[in-house]
């Protein structure tokens, strides 16, 4: 509960004149433009019909949209997200798809290619399921996205121009670091130095000598089994990018079990338990209707069909309902079906549910865009379950410290991170995609937002990377203002009707920036991790920028903890730290549009 007097979560809202914070990119106007109807089947904007090259803008006016009070505003944007999602370009879903094919299975078979056991690409039937091809899968991935290439690139997260982080802030002394233990000696600084740099670079000499060698063998990839833990302790990101709880975690198996096939089967059948085991929630339909809703060929008539009654009730249908159970139980019941496969019947059945899960996942590009990933994850399950079905999971043997290790990563840390979130990183609970992270909204008054440029960072702010490429003003605020509906679309984005007029007093003076864009910007990685962009980031942030006092309040919102009724909040200025803390019940939320009514703080 809120330590000191809060409203109740379901108490009904007091009407009150002051309105809400504009969206990021949304400065007032009163000079209005033709109104368009939200809900028109076909596309258009204020330049006419959408071609294949340009983004699908919102189906209103942004003239007249900007000079709406926020509530209304936010309704348009949820209302467009329902037809449009956020209106990406056809051709950025085939640059997504080129970079899959090209950088990530290219790289894998060039290395391959350049490997004597294995052979040409044009050759992968008789060598894709060969021991090495896998082990430089597994390696070439990790490597893949701690360098940025992967999840957390492109247009779908917020980067345009570059449109990566990664290793362009990794290699640059000078940017922020979030540190495991801030303060540590050498390795605990919130500025990246040249230690840390040079450090990077060599575990990535590392792994690129390792791809290249003819086997991965015990002491090549000791290098990496000892610096990528170290790495995480001078910046947690470089381990979380580097999706280290499933890569990393398979290659201390390859290199330590004897029977790693045995320890790899247990590792991917652990990350397909657990993500289904954080969908049973609250928060899953509405990932359904959000997801879909984005999706680059879901038809219109479909995607009004995941909500009660658009354009009014956006609420998930029992269409999105049914969706996420049955999607939920699919995750369920193929790792069995895999486990008690012989290579026969069973085995099959598995695979061809597993490959409609992944493929159902990978083909509406979900936000985020974790695609390189599910394809590892499709592939490993072919090698594991496929062509060594008949390796049973308990043939790893008596190796206690591997044992051990798997337990402790595959069972104790993802058990903590479901039933105490606020300890763990939803990615390393393996709490994926299912509408239940820890966020943040950063308010900004003014022009303070600007303060962020005194950051060293390789990216711009979001809205002049826009600029590079869109050079209508109007169309690149159409473009961001659809920005927060991604948020506010999802269960847990409702609690910001309560906690928004909580965070400021006069909020209309305020730009609200989601915190996955801020820490994008300042950390050059962001994957939906919430303890990001906590109040760690903006102690951070304030320590470069130097924001005055109310000039920046941040509302940290953590994650339903299962089996739990609510999710904790904080409110905190950059200045002064945290000044409110509570909680907010999840139950009531379910009866809430995705855009606030006005209420009172």
């Amino acid at each position: 509960m809120e330590k000191g007097p809060r409203r109740k979560p379901h108490t009904p809202p007091a009407p009150v004149d002051r309105p809400y914070p504009r969206a990021v990119g949304s400065p007032r106007s009163d000079t209005p433009r033709q109104q368009f109807d939200p809900f028109v089947g076909n596309t258009r904007s204020m330049r006419g019909e959408m071609s294949f090259l340009e983004p699908t803008l919102p189906p209103y006016d942004v003239h007249t949209w900007r000079a709406k009070p926020f509530p209304e505003r936010m309704r348009m944007i949820c209302e467009a997200w329902t037809t449009q999602g956020y209106g990406t370009p056809s051709v950025v879903y085939l640059l997504y798809i080129a970079k899959i094919a090209v950088l990530y299975v290219g790289g894998w078979l060039l290395f391959c290619a350049l490997t004597p056991s294995l052979g040409s690409p044009f050759e992968i039937l008789s060598w894709g399921f060969d021991p090495t091809a896998f082990h430089k899968a597994v390696l070439w991935t990790l490597a893949y996205e701690g360098l940025g290439f992967g999840c957390a690139s492109g247009p779908l997260t917020g980067r345009y121009r570059p449109p990566l982080g990664g290793f362009l802030y990794f290699l640059r002394p000078g940017t922020t670091k979030s540190p495991l233990f801030p303060g540590l000696p050498l390795l605990g600084g919130t500025r990246r130095t040249w230690f840390d740099v040079a450090l990077y670079a060599v575990h990535y000499g590392f792994i690129f000598r390792a791809l290249l060698a003819p086997a991965l063998t015990m002491e090549l990839l000791l290098p990496t089994v000892v610096l990528l833990p170290l790495l995480g302790i001078t910046d947690k990101v470089l381990y979380l990018s580097a999706r280290a709880e499933h890569h990393y975690t398979a290659l201390v198996v390859i290199a330590f079990a004897p029977q790693w096939i045995a320890g790899c089967k247990l590792v991917w059948v652990a990350i397909w338990v657990w993500a289904a085991t954080s969908k049973v929630n609250r928060h899953f339909p509405y990932v359904v209707g959000v997801m879909l809703s984005n999706s680059p060929y879901m038809p219109v008539w479909l995607r009004k069909k995941l909500y009660v009654n658009p354009p009014d009730d956006l609420r998930p249908s029992r269409l999105a309902h049914a969706m996420a159970h049955s999607g939920t139980l699919v995750e369920y019941t193929f790792p069995v079906v895999l486990l008690l496969g012989d290579g026969g019947p069973l085995t099959i059945v598995g695979l061809v549910l597993m490959v409609g899960l992944h493929t159902f996942i990978t083909s509406n590009m979900p936000m985020g865009v974790p695609i390189e990933w599910n394809v590892v994850m499709v592939y490993g399950a072919f090698f594991l379950f496929g062509h060594h079905a008949t390796v049973g999971v308990l043939e790893i043997g008596a190796q206690p410290v591997v044992v051990a290790f798997l337990f402790l990563v595959l069972f104790v840390t993802p058990l903590v991170g479901n039933l105490v979130p606020s300890r763990v990183s939803f990615l390393v609970a393996m709490r994926y995609y299912a509408g239940n992270w820890g966020y943040s909204a950063w308010l900004f008054r003014g022009q303070s937002l600007e303060k962020l440029n005194k950051l060293v960072k390789s990216s711009p702010l979001i809205r002049d990377q826009i600029a590079k490429s869109i050079e209508d003003e109007d169309v690149r605020e159409a473009v961001l203002s659809k920005v927060p509906s991604f948020r506010l679309m999802h269960l847990h984005g409702r609690a910001l009707h309560e906690l928004l007029p909580k965070a400021v007093d006069d909020i209309e003076q305020y730009e609200w920036v989601d915190g996955e864009i801020v820490a994008g910007l300042a950390l050059g990685w962001n994957f939906g991790d919430g303890h990001l962009h906590d109040e760690r980031l903006l102690a951070a942030i304030q320590d470069q920028c130097g924001f005055d006092e109310g000039e920046l309040r941040c509302v940290f919102v953590e994650s339903q903890p299962f089996g739990g009724k609510s999710m904790t909040w904080k409110i905190a200025d950059a200045t002064r730290g945290v000044i409110r803390e509570g909680s907010v019940e999840v139950a009531p939320l379910c009866e809430l549009q995705p855009w606030p009514e006005t209420r009172s703080v």
